[in-house]
C-alpha cells in the first residue's frame, strides 16, 4: 500500500465537531433519536442550515421536503454535483448513520470554497428528508420526491395521530402542491457516505467500501389461520397451531437463505422480522400466526426464486399443519440499484491516490442512493464502523475514517468536474 496522504484537503477535526454537536440534539432518554418530522428534528435541521449559510451555501428547501445548501459553479450549463444523506435517526439510533454522510458533504463544499476552487459544476450539500422508516410507513421521502418517485397514494398515508405525509412535509417547509418541481434534471453525479453498518472492512483492515450495487429489497406477510386450544388437554394430533406453522416456516427462511446465500449470485439475506402469535398465552395453542419476512438481494432474480419457493413451501407447511395459509402477500418489491460503474472508478482512483485500501461491495441496507440512481450517476463510500453495529446508541466511526471517506469523495468530485467539463468541451467542439 502507498503511503496515506497527510496533508488531508478537509479538516477532519472540524468535521468531527460538526458530527459529535449534531449528535447533542436528541432526545434525552433516549440517544440517539431524531424522527422525522419531529420538533427535534426540525431543530436539527435549523442547526444543519445554519452551518450550510455559514459555509457560503445557497440554503432553501425544496418542494419535497429536502434541505439543499448550493454553491455554484463557473458555468452555469455544467450542471450540479451532489453530496449528501440524511439527518434522521430511527428510534435510539446513532451520531453516524446518514448524519456522516450530511456533515461529510458539507465540509466538501466549505474546503472547496475556503481553498478557491470554483468547479465548472455547482456543488449541492443535500439532507434528505426521512430516509429511515418514518410514522407514516415509508422510508427515502425526500429522495423518492426528487426523482420523482413519491405517488399520490403515498402523500396520503397517514400517522398514528393522523397526520396525512403531504401535511407534514409542508410542515417542515416543502409544498406537496407543486411536488413536480422536485424533480431533477440537472444533477451529473450524487455521491453519498454512509458506515457500512457490518464488520467486513473492521475485519479484513480495509479502509472504505466502494458500492457496487444497494440490494433491492422485498416484504412478504404471510397469516396462518388455526385454531385456539387448551394447551393441556388437546392431543398432539388434534391440534391445528398456526404457531408451529409459522416457526416450520421461519425455519425454512433461514435455511433457504444460507442455500441462496452461497449460490454466488451476490449480496443475499432473508431474514423473519416479525413473527406474532395469538392469543400469544404459554397454556393455549395458538389459533392465529403473522409473520414478515424481509428479503434483500443484490440479484433480483433470486428473490424471485426464494418468493416462488417460499410461496409453495409456506402452503405445504399450512396444510401439513392442519391450518389455513390466509394471507400470502407481497408488501413492496424494490429494485436492486446499481452504482454507476464510472463513478466506482473515480472513487476507487481516488483512494489509490490518497493511499488508502479500497474493496468493492454490496450494500444490503437502503439509501437514498438507490432512488438518486434513477435520475443520475450515483456511488457510495462506505468507511468501517466498530462491530458493525448501527442503528443503536453503541454506534461509532472512528475520526479519521469519517475524514478519509471525505477525503476520498473530495478528489472523486474534482475528477468528476474535470471529466464532465472536458466531455461538455469536446461534444461541444464537435457541433
Amino acid at each position: 500500500m502507498t503511503a496515506r496522504c497527510t496533508n488531508l484537503p478537509v479538516d477532519g477535526g472540524r468535521l468531527w465537531a460538526d458530527l459529535m454537536a449534531l449528535g447533542t440534539i436528541t432526545e434525552p432518554d433516549k440517544p440517539y433519536t431524531r424522527r422525522s418530522f419531529s420538533p427535534l428534528f426540525l431543530e436539527g435541521r435549523d442547526w444543519l442550515a445554519k452551518r450550510f449559510a455559514a459555509a457560503g451555501l445557497s440554503v432553501r428547501i425544496d418542494t419535497g421536503g429536502n434541505l439543499i445548501g448550493r454553491m455554484e459553479g463557473a458555468r452555469a450549463d455544467a450542471g450540479t454535483i451532489m453530496i449528501g444523506s440524511h439527518s434522521d435517526t430511527v428510534p435510539s439510533g446513532g451520531r453516524f448513520d446518514g448524519v456522516a454522510g450530511v456533515v461529510v458533504a458539507l465540509e466538501i463544499a466549505r474546503s472547496l470554497r475556503e481553498a478557491g476552487r470554483r468547479l465548472n459544476c455547482a456543488i449541492e450539500v443535500v439532507d434528505f428528508l426521512a430516509e429511515e422508516p418514518s410514522e407514516f410507513g415509508l422510508s427515502c421521502v425526500g429522495s423518492r420526491a426528487l426523482t420523482g418517485r413519491l405517488t399520490d397514494d403515498q402523500l396520503a398515508y397517514r400517522d398514528p395521530a393522523g397526520e396525512r405525509l403531504d401535511q407534514a412535509i409542508a410542515r417542515v417547509g416543502g409544498d406537496p402542491a407543486r411536488l413536480a418541481a422536485a424533480r431533477r434534471d440537472d444533477i451529473v453525479g450524487f455521491f453519498e457516505l454512509h458506515i457500512e453498518q457490518g464488520i467486513v472492512l473492521e475485519q479484513q483492515g480495509i479502509d472504505l467500501g466502494i458500492v457496487t450495487a444497494i440490494a433491492g429489497i422485498a416484504r412478504v406477510e404471510i397469516v396462518f389461520d388455526g385454531r385456539a386450544d387448551h394447551a393441556g388437554t388437546t392431543p398432539m394430533d388434534l391440534r391445528r397451531d398456526a404457531g408451529l406453522a409459522a416457526a416450520i416456516t421461519s425455519a425454512f427462511v433461514a435455511s433457504t437463505a444460507r442455500e441462496a446465500a452461497a449460490g454466488g449470485n451476490g449480496h443475499f439475506v432473508a431474514t423473519t422480522g416479525v413473527f406474532e402469535q395469538f392469543p400469544n398465552a404459554a397454556n393455549v395453542v395458538p389459533g392465529k400466526a403473522r409473520l414478515v419476512v424481509d428479503i434483500r438481494a443484490e440479484d433480483h432474480a433470486v428473490t424471485e426464486r426464494f418468493l416462488a419457493a417460499l410461496d409453495a413451501r409456506s402452503g405445504e407447511i399450512a396444510r401439513e399443519c392442519g391450518v389455513e395459509r390466509a394471507r400470502f402477500a407481497l408488501l413492496s418489491d424494490t429494485d436492486p440499484a446499481p452504482c454507476d460503474t464510472a463513478l466506482q472508478a473515480l472513487l476507487s482512483q481516488s483512494a489509490d491516490a490518497l493511499g488508502y485500501l479500497s474493496l468493492p461491495m454490496a450494500s444490503g441496507a437502503g439509501h437514498d442512493a438507490a432512488f438518486m440512481s434513477h435520475i443520475a450517476p450515483s456511488a457510495m463510500v462506505f468507511v468501517p464502523c466498530r462491530d458493525g453495529r448501527s442503528h443503536a446508541p453503541e454506534e461509532w466511526g472512528e475520526p479519521d475514517a469519517i475524514a478519509a471517506g471525505a477525503a476520498v469523495i473530495h478528489d472523486a468530485v474534482l475528477r468528476l468536474d474535470e471529466r464532465h467539463n472536458k466531455t461538455e468541451s469536446e461534444g461541444s467542439h464537435a457541433r
